[in-house]
C-alpha cells in the first residue's frame, strides 16, 4: 500500500479516499482493518485522507470525553465504558493502542486538519495522520494545541517552525473548510467514510473480512 496520490494513476492501483477525523476511534480502527485487508489480498492501493470534524463547534478547551459522548448520544456511563473496552480490544488486535482515561477529552481538530493538508505536498500526509491518531489515542496529547501539533509534525520529519507558522496564519483554513463542505454536501455525515475508486462509498469500520471481500470484488470488476 502507498499513500502517494500519484500512484493512483498507475495501472492496477486502486484509489481509496478516506474521510475521517483524528479524534474518531472508529476511523483508526476502520483504517487498520482496511490496511490488514490490503495486505492479505495483495491489492495495490493508494490512500488519500480528507478532513471531517466530529465536533466543528467544539470550544478550544474541549470537553470531557465521557461526558461529551453521554450527552451527544444519550449513552450511560456503563455503555460508555463498554464501548471503550471494545475499542481497546479491537485496537490491540490490530496493533493499535487506545489509552482511555477519566480525563480524556474531546477536542477541536480544525488545526490538525490544516496541518495534514500542509503535509500532503511534502509526501507526509499519511505519516502525519497516523502520528496524530497515536498522539491523541495512545499518548493522550492535546491535538488542538499548536505546539503539540508542531511537535508531532517535527517527529515525522517536518519543519516545526513552518508547522507553527501554518497554524498561526491559518493559510489553509479556507481550503480545509471548503473540502469539509464538499464532503458534507455529498452526503458524508458520519465517519469513517471510505470511497473506493472514486465511486463506491462504504461507511463505518467494516472489518477485515468485509474489506477484503470489497477489494477482491473491485479487482475482479476491473479485470
Amino acid at each position: 500500500m502507498t499513500s502517494d496520490v500519484n500512484a493512483a494513476r498507475e495501472e492496477n492501483v486502486l484509489r481509496i479516499d478516506i474521510v475521517s477525523d483524528v479524534v474518531c476511534p472508529w476511523c483508526i480502527v476502520g483504517f487498520k482493518q482496511l490496511e490488514k485487508a490490503i495486505e492479505e489480498t495483495g491489492v495495490s492501493a493508494t490512500v488519500n485522507w480528507h478532513p471531517f470534524e466530529l465536533n466543528p463547534d467544539m470550544a478550544p478547551e474541549g470537553e470531557n470525553l465521557r461526558e461529551h459522548i453521554m450527552k451527544k448520544y444519550g449513552s450511560t456511563a456503563e455503555q460508555s465504558q463498554a464501548a471503550r473496552d471494545r475499542l481497546t480490544e479491537l485496537g490491540a488486535g490490530l496493533g493499535f493502542t487506545f489509552r482511555f482515561a477519566e480525563d480524556s477529552r474531546m477536542l477541536n481538530t480544525f488545526k490538525a486538519h490544516q496541518l495534514i493538508h500542509w503535509a500532503g505536498p511534502q509526501g507526509k500526509e499519511h505519516a502525519l495522520k497516523m502520528a496524530l491518531f497515536e498522539a491523541y489515542f495512545r499518548d493522550r496529547r492535546d491535538v488542538s494545541d499548536s505546539n503539540v501539533l508542531a511537535d508531532v509534525a517535527a517527529a515525522i520529519g517536518l519543519d516545526r517552525e513552518e508547522a507553527l507558522a501554518v497554524l498561526e496564519d491559518g493559510r489553509y483554513a479556507e481550503v480545509v473548510r471548503q473540502e469539509e463542505l464538499f464532503w458534507t454536501q455529498n452526503g458524508i455525515h458520519g465517519v469513517p467514510a471510505v470511497i473506493f475508486d472514486r465511486q463506491h462509498l462504504v461507511s463505518g469500520a467494516q472489518g477485515v473480512e468485509n474489506y477484503s471481500a470489497i477489494l477482491r470484488q473491485l479487482v475482479k470488476e476491473a479485470a
